[in-house]
């Protein structure tokens, strides 16, 4: 699929996750697999731009592209500067955010709030659009609540202010990630407007990947919450998509060189008391498949230095290896 001058190849994507996909993640998974990976949602407001959280988020350097950036925010004045910002700063690709059901981000009117003010979206909308030179993308959710699915209307609204690409999440704002994402809604959208739609929620295996894309017509998936811990889920999808076969499942030696890589990249981006502290909860996706996993992530959380995490990443990962995980998790 083709979003303004950039070739998303392959068509799997991964989705913005406050707290997620910050720039190592994206990295991890472009490398194996992603065609495009979009960086955790940026704050609209100036007066935080400054700050150490928004710079990581800003940072780019080094990122393969097409460089897709989140914003955030409620003020169409406010959401141009920050798309023009963020472009001066490496962003090919600028996303706006109205998907997000965090209660802190809909409070402050913004994220899916946002999808009960359709003038609104459209002034946010020209007005982003109009600020850059680079394509802008937009990411929705189905509806405020199951009374109020305007997704169509959205849609269009999108379309006509001049949005690239639209990602759907196949929920309401009022669902939360609560039950199961429908995908009529979706499938509604892309037969309402010409532009790429991605579809998004509870994609979690190549083959509920191609179901997803034959039942919606969508132009690529986006994948979220499947990822963590499991960040080859792109190559999987995309081989899959490709040929109709399965690849192996990662060994357990893969495994663990690829999440020492990503410990190891965590750690030079952030520094290591703060990389420690942020690779426990990716330690945890890792091993959230495991029968052992509870064992390990205590053991994994007591770590408080980059090397006792490794150590302690690679002894379970070769006792997996070895068939004798039970006895590391008695022993730890």
């Amino acid at each position: 699929m083709q979003i303004g001058p950039h070739s998303i190849r392959p068509a799997v994507v991964l989705a913005p996750m406050a707290g997620v996909t910050d720039k190592p993640f994206r990295q991890l998974c472009k490398r194996l697999g992603a065609g495009l990976a979009v960086s955790e949602m940026t704050t609209a407001d100036p007066r935080l731009w400054t700050t150490r959280k928004s710079m990581q988020r800003m940072d780019h350097v080094g990122e393969p592209d097409p460089i897709s950036v989140q914003i955030a925010g409620y003020d169409p004045a406010m959401l141009a500067q920050a798309a023009r910002y963020n472009v001066e700063h490496g962003a090919q690709i600028v996303d706006i955010n109205m998907g997000c059901p965090a209660k802190k981000v809909c409070n402050v009117w913004s994220g899916s709030a946002l999808l009960q003010d359709e003038a609104l979206v459209a002034r946010i909308l020209d007005a982003v659009v109009r600020a850059v030179e680079v394509p802008v993308t937009l990411k929705i959710r189905t509806g405020w609540n199951r009374d109020n699915k305007n997704g169509v209307t959205i849609a269009k609204i999108a379309q006509d202010a001049g949005i690239a690409a639209l990602a759907v999440h196949g929920r309401t704002r009022a669902d939360l990630y609560e039950g199961e994402a429908e995908y009529e809604t979706i499938a509604a959208i892309k037969s309402a407007i010409a532009i790429p739609v991605f579809a998004n929620g509870d994609i979690d295996s190549p083959r509920k990947a191609r179901a997803v894309l034959d039942a919606t017509n969508a132009d690529a998936v986006m994948i979220g919450r499947a990822a963590q811990g499991r960040p080859w889920i792109f190559r999987e999808i995309a081989h899959f998509l490709a040929t109709g076969e399965a690849l192996a499942s990662p060994s357990p030696r893969e495994v663990r060189d690829i999440l020492l890589g990503h410990l190891d990249d965590l750690y030079a981006f952030y520094g290591e008391p703060q990389g420690v502290r942020i690779a426990r909860k990716h330690l945890g996706w890792y091993a959230k498949d495991r029968p052992e996993n509870a064992a390990f992530r205590a053991v994994a959380n007591r770590a408080e230095s980059a090397a006792e995490q490794q150590r302690l990443t690679r002894e379970y990962f070769d006792a997996l290896e070895a068939g004798a995980a039970a006895e590391f998790a008695v022993a730890a």
